[in-house]
């Protein structure tokens, strides 16, 4: 994945999609985040009742 980003960087900063690229590379990152929250949120109303 790396090696992808390596060659995507200089392309996304001269094509002037510098925002797209940005939620490109934090989109999957806030994705894991919320289903870590939903998870998280799901076992612990599961273990009170």
């Amino acid at each position: 994945m790396s090696i992808l980003l390596v060659v995507q960087d200089p392309i996304a900063r001269s094509s002037g999609y510098e925002i797209g690229y940005t939620i490109g590379q934090y989109l999957p990152f806030v994705i894991l985040v919320i289903i870590a929250y939903l998870l998280f949120r799901h076992f612990k109303n599961n273990s009170q009742k």
